[in-house]
């Protein structure tokens, strides 16, 4: 996965951890593609400051990561749904002794793929 997405997941999992300057400035640089130096200047501290700022961030983050392992593990949930679905996918009505099993199966599909679809 490139670098960006993955620390935007781990952003996403969690900034909330993060101080609140830590998570403005990733926001800034990250979200709103702002450059270091309108940053630095909305910030009121140098260019160098913000470029210190969001290595020490990417730091932390990967090591929550490394530390709770979040990340990986919502990668395999998924992959294990996708894995259901698939399976879903191959049976029909006539594998189901009533229509109510199958409509069961129906929603469970249903449920299941708006899971993986987000």
């Amino acid at each position: 996965m490139e670098k960006l997405a993955l620390m935007a997941l781990f952003a996403d999992f969690y900034g909330p951890l993060l101080t609140e300057k830590q998570r403005n400035v990733w926001d800034l640089h990250y979200q709103q593609d702002l450059s270091l130096a309108e940053i630095a200047e909305l910030e009121h501290i140098s260019r160098q400051a913000i470029h210190d700022l969001l290595k020490r961030t990417e730091r932390i983050l990967e090591e929550y990561e490394h530390k709770l392992g979040l990340v990986q593990r919502f990668w395999q949930e998924r992959e294990k749904l996708a894995e259901v679905q698939t399976l879903m996918q191959g049976l029909s009505e006539r594998d189901f002794s009533s229509p109510e099993a199958w409509e069961r199966h129906c929603q469970i599909g249903v449920k299941i793929e708006d899971i993986v679809d987000i």
